[in-house]
């Protein structure tokens, strides 16, 4: 069996519940909701120092998202969120121009 990719809520706590926040805050309620769920499937490949985005779920190979894709932009106190939504599903998340996102599982206290 394969193994299951982290749940961001896990792997970073506290951009998981500003995702909770700034979706509810847009009236995004059933995003919101799904949000609490995402997995953190693979991080981008760009090795932009600026960008920490993340696939939620795998994206189609080498194909656009098409139709059924929205983006929703959010509005967070600092940098960037735009998430890419397929089907009523959060499938990518950018997160540009913030500070560096530490993984909650490597600094949890022994």
């Amino acid at each position: 069996m394969e193994p299951q990719h982290p749940l961001v809520r896990e792997v970073h706590p506290e951009l998981a519940a500003e995702l909770i926040a700034l979706l509810e805050e847009e009236g995004e309620h059933e995003l919101a909701v799904r949000s609490r769920d995402l997995r953190l499937v693979a991080r981008c490949g760009c090795h932009d120092d600026f960008c920490q985005s993340f696939m939620t779920e795998p994206h189609p190979d080498g194909q656009p998202y098409g139709l059924g894709h929205r983006c929703v932009p959010l509005s967070p106190s600092t940098g960037m969120i735009v998430l890419d939504v397929l089907d009523g599903r959060i499938v990518y998340v950018e997160v540009l121009d913030r500070a560096p996102l530490r993984d909650a599982r490597l600094h949890r206290p022994g």
